[in-house]
């Protein structure tokens, strides 16, 4: 083989090498982008559910479905959606849709509760 034959082939084997860097470097600039792009999405979803989520809360009470009086429904919206005021019984009502779970702080809520950890207090103001 002669040299112009070495170089040529050299060449060309170094040309192979960048034309691959340029497209793996090009697809991992794309990939990275689209990665950027579904995490955005991924998390504008999230935040739609939620909302949807917290507008929905406020109409439950009045769905056929609702077992009370709407009526004696007041709406909190945090830490849990709101208090049902029956004749005999005070109950604290939490909506949840789809696959949402109750918080940290429901949770809290829901097991003092259960642990009979609530109370009633009186304060006065004084003015």
């Amino acid at each position: 083989m002669d040299i112009s034959m070495l170089i040529i082939n050299y060449f060309l084997l170094i040309s192979l090498i960048v034309l691959i860097y340029v497209i793996v470097k090009y697809y991992k600039n794309k990939t990275h982008n689209l990665e950027i792009s579904l995490a955005k999405i991924k998390s504008e979803k999230i935040s739609q559910s939620t909302k949807y989520g917290q507008i929905s809360e406020e109409f439950f009470p009045l769905e056929q479905s609702y077992p009370y009086n709407s009526q004696n429904f007041k709406f909190l919206g945090d830490p849990i959606d709101g208090i049902q005021f029956n004749e005999n019984e005070i109950i604290l009502i939490e909506f949840k849709t789809n696959k949402s779970q109750l918080s940290q702080k429901q949770r809290i809520i829901r097991d003092l509760i259960k642990n009979k950890k609530v109370s009633f207090e009186l304060i006065e103001a004084k003015l």
